[in-house]
Parts: structure tokens; sequence; C-alpha cells
């Protein structure tokens, strides 16, 4: 029986106890030095978190440097789209071909990708290098958070999950920070330069440090094909399929609605297209001897609702990443400074509570604390409404605050939970799957609520209305309106992010349904002999 309150794994057939086998840590793996792999970790989600939002203040300089102004949406959309289709393949390769190779690909292409965009001569060439450091950033993302289920027994998952949850909030809160810092006292090419060193350390130190445990031929084509010589067979076909499916889908909702009408050619099109090519991927996976997406990330009932669960949180994410500094700086007139800090308080609640989630998981359960967490967060999106207008910076804080300590009990649970119910040839699979659906809910929320937003602006100020950066950016131009325009302005821009708000709970609301209709009570936790 495990130690966290959970139920134990069912009967051990042979896949089951080849799955344990392989999750059984090397000889000598008591010996293993756990510290300089942690800082080589933690190293690599910062630079993947950083590098997500970093270049964010730096666009003014870029583009003056380099011109394309019409293509610098790109610098985002372009990392964001690698990344999120490349977690699942590099998850089923971690299981394939261990930890190790994957991550230091990982890390090799990301420096690679760091070093070719401070080189970039134009915005086009900037964009592709972007891709090439997104093409990286997909295994440090879900390959760290597996190689943290490796290491520590079940008891320490949390303390590990929770130290890497900061690393990535703090360094993705910090980036337009240090952006700016290095755009203005340097250059804009040094956003990227500055990774190399720190990229550098964090793969030597995985190359000489991490120990990955032995497997069996068993172990290592456990719920896998294996060919003649023992070793799992990698679907190339299905990582390509997988690739061009989530690549053309996220390229719909990213760009549609900005740079074409949803209702336009290239938006059906795209859309169209990736339907088709995600129905061929579910032909060809379904017959691949060892899928990228193996049909049982869904048939299993804990890691389905964590799936959707998952892309519920991404989806909800978005109103106070995205939409929060924009209220902030038009509504409260708060500087970007501020504003950044209106949002950032959540990062001090997060890994507090993820770090103290144990104590509630371990006597209600996973399913039980990630929904407290969750409903939690859901009254806490709905009190954003409630707000008066214009009101107090500290308010929206606290909230934020609030809700970073809710979907700390929320998240972590979870991962945690999912990463307990495999063994070591399943993690990296079952870890990605969780990953790629939170990364495609903040896609899909970024287009949602974003037309939501526009919607109520159009409703309030007219055809004549905009989108909110367009107002954002009127309202910080004092000569550009009259006082009553301003006004007027300023509580559209409420209205519009107050419907945001209640999107986001009606997103919590989602997470809790699909949690307590699918998540069982009791996850079936593989027992951890370091737990006993």
């Amino acid at each position: 029986m495990s130690t966290d309150g959970e139920g134990p794994a069912p009967a051990a057939t042979p896949a089951t106890a080849a799955t344990r086998a392989a999750g059984a840590p090397p000889p000598g793996g008591k010996a293993l030095r756990r510290g300089p792999v942690v800082a080589a970790m933690m190293m690599s989600v910062a630079l993947a978190a950083l590098d997500g939002t970093v270049i964010a203040t730096a666009v003014p300089q870029i583009v003056a440097d380099l011109g394309g102004f019409s293509l610098f949406s790109w610098l985002f959309s372009g990392y964001l789209l690698a990344v999120t289709v490349t977690i699942p393949v590099y998850g089923r390769l971690s299981d394939t071909y261990g930890r190790k190779p994957v991550l230091i690909t990982g890390i090799v292409l990301f420096l690679v990708g760091s070093l070719l965009c401070a080189s970039a001569w134009d915005m086009a060439s900037l964009i592709a290098f972007r891709v090439v450091q997104g093409l990286g950033g997909g295994a440090l993302q879900g390959t760290v958070q597996t190689i943290a289920g490796d290491l520590y027994p079940l008891k320490d998952r949390p303390r590990i999950q929770a130290r890497l949850s900061g690393v990535w909030a703090a360094s993705a809160v910090a980036g337009p920070a240090v952006g700016g810092l290095l755009t203005t006292y340097a250059d804009w090419r040094w956003i990227f330069l500055v990774n190399l060193p720190v990229g550098a350390l964090a793969l030597w130190l995985t190359a000489r440090y991490l120990v990955e445990p032995g497997r069996t031929s068993a172990g290592a084509s456990a719920g896998a094909g294996a060919g003649a010589s023992g070793r799992a067979r990698v679907d190339w076909p299905g990582a390509l399929l997988v690739f061009a499916s989530g690549a053309v889908l996220l390229t719909a909702l990213v760009q549609g609605g900005v740079a074409w009408p949803w209702l336009s050619a290239p938006s059906l099109g795209l859309l169209g297209a990736g339907a088709v090519l995600v129905a061929v991927t579910v032909a060809v996976e379904r017959r691949a001897a060892s899928p990228i997406v193996p049909g049982w990330v869904w048939r299993r009932r804990p890691i389905a609702a964590v799936n959707l669960a998952l892309g519920a949180l991404g989806l909800l994410m978005v109103a106070p990443s995205v939409f929060l500094p924009t209220y902030a700086q038009a509504v409260l007139g708060l500087g970007p400074v501020a504003a950044g800090f209106v949002l950032s308080v959540m990062i001090l609640s997060w890994p507090v509570s993820a770090s103290l989630s144990h104590h509630v998981y371990r006597r209600v359960g996973f399913r039980q604390s990630a929904v407290l967490g969750m409903t939690l967060a859901m009254l806490t999106l709905l009190a954003f409404p409630l707000l008066p207008y214009p009101g107090s910076p500290w308010q929206p804080a606290l909230l934020m605050l609030l809700l970073g300590a809710a979907l700390g009990l929320f998240q972590l649970p979870l991962i945690v939970g999912v990463q307990s119910t495999v063994g070591w040839s399943e993690r990296g699979t079952a870890t990605g799957s969780v990953l790629f659906c939170r990364q495609i809910g903040q896609s899909v929320g970024a287009a949602l609520f974003g037309a939501v937003a526009n919607a109520v602006l159009i409703s309030r100020l007219g055809t004549s209305g905009g989108d909110l950066d367009s107002a954002a950016r009127a309202l910080d131009d004092p000569g550009a309106l009259t006082p009553a325009a301003s006004e007027t302005l300023r509580r559209a821009v409420d209205a519009a992010v107050e419907y945001v708000y209640l999107g986001a709970a009606a997103a919590a609301a989602l997470a809790v349904a699909a949690l307590l209709l699918l998540a069982p009570r009791r996850f079936p936790v593989l027992t951890d002999p370091d737990d006993d």
C-alpha cells in the first residue's frame, strides 16, 4: 500500500511486472548525486520558461534593427508551436531511448537555436531560429518533469516538483524585465547569448551526473512493439503526423482573429487541414506497434481525466497571464512594472501551496486534493467581476495570491498522481501527454478569450472598438482621447476582462467535472520501495 492514501496498484500482470522492473533504480542508484542533476534541471526549466517571455520587451528594438513588423508575432507563436507539438514526441522517445539522450539533445538544440537567433540578419531568419529554439524547449519541458518523477520516491516528489514550478513561474514572470534590461543596457541579441553559459553548464551537469536505471528488454518494450533485437521501435511516421497536425491546428488558433478573420479562407482552410491530419494521425497511430501517442493515455481513467483537467488549467491561465496586465494598465492606470507585480504575486503562493499539497493529498487522495484546489480557483475567478471600478491594485493582487495557492493545490497532485500510476517505461509518455494537453489548452484559451474580449469591446464601443491591445494603447496616450472617451474605453476594457474571467471560471468548472466524472476516487499507485 502506498503512503499517500491512494489505492494499491491492480494485481500484477506480465506487462505490469515488466513496467515495474523498468522503473526499478539501477544498481548503486542510492548513491546517485541528485544535487548536480537537480541544478541542471532547474537551469533547463529556467531557460525554457525565460525564452517564452524574454523577447516581449525587446520587440521594438528588434523591429527597428531587422524590420518585418508585420511578422513579429511569430517570434512568440513560432516558439510556442515548436514547444507544444514536440512535447509528446519527446515523451515517447524518452521512454524508448532514455531521458538522458533526449534531454541532452534538447539542450543542444536550444543552445544552437539561441546562437542562431543572436546572429539573425532579418525577421524571417529570427523566426526560423526561434522555431529551432522551440524544438529544444519541448524536450526541456517534458523531460525535466519526467526525470523528477524518476529521481524521487513518491513521498519526496512534491518537494522537487514545487521547486521546479517555482523556478518556472519566476523565470516566466521575470522574462520581460530581463529582456528590457538587456535591451536597454546592451543589445537585444544578448537576450539569446546569455543562454549559452547557463545552458552549457546544464549540459555538462546532465552528461556528467545523470545516471538512469538499467532497462531489461522486457521493460524497454513494455507497452510497445519491439524489434528482433528487443529494442522498441519508434513510430517516426506517427511522430511526423503528430507534429504536422499540431502545427497546423495551433497555427489556426494562434493566428485566427489576428492575422486573418476567423471565417476567412486561411482560418477555415487550416482548421479543415488540421482535422484531416488528426484523422490520419489517429488511423496511423492505431496501427503502429509503438505509437507516439498510445491509446492507453486515454483508456486509463486517471490519465485521461488529468489530461482534460490540465487542458482546462491551460485554458483558464490565459485570463491572468494575458489579460490581467492589460487590465492593470488600462483600468487601474498602473505602469508596466506595477502591472507585472499584480500578476507576479501569484508566483509567491503557487510553489508554497504546491510544496505543502502532499499534506492534503496523503489524507484525501490526489483527486480530492485537485478538486478542492480547482474549486477554490473557480471561486477566486468568479470574485474578479465583483471588484469595484476602478478599484485599488491590492484587490486583484490579493485574488492572484489566492489563485496561485489554489492552483498549486490542483496541478502538482495531478502530475505526481499520474507519474505514480506508471512505471519508468511509460512515465515519459504519460507526463508528455499531460503537459501537451496543458499547452493545447493555453493556445485554445488565447484564441477563445481573445475573441470574447474583442466581442465585448465591439458591443460596448461599436464597430470602431477595435481590439483590446489597441484600446490599451489608446489609453496609454493621454492626448489621444477626451476625458469622456477615455472613461468609456476604460469601462469597456473592464467589462471585457470581466467576461474573460467568467470564461476562466467556466474552464475551472470543466476541470472539476472531468475529475469527478472520469477520475477514480483512488489512483492505482504503483508501490514505491523507497516509500516503505
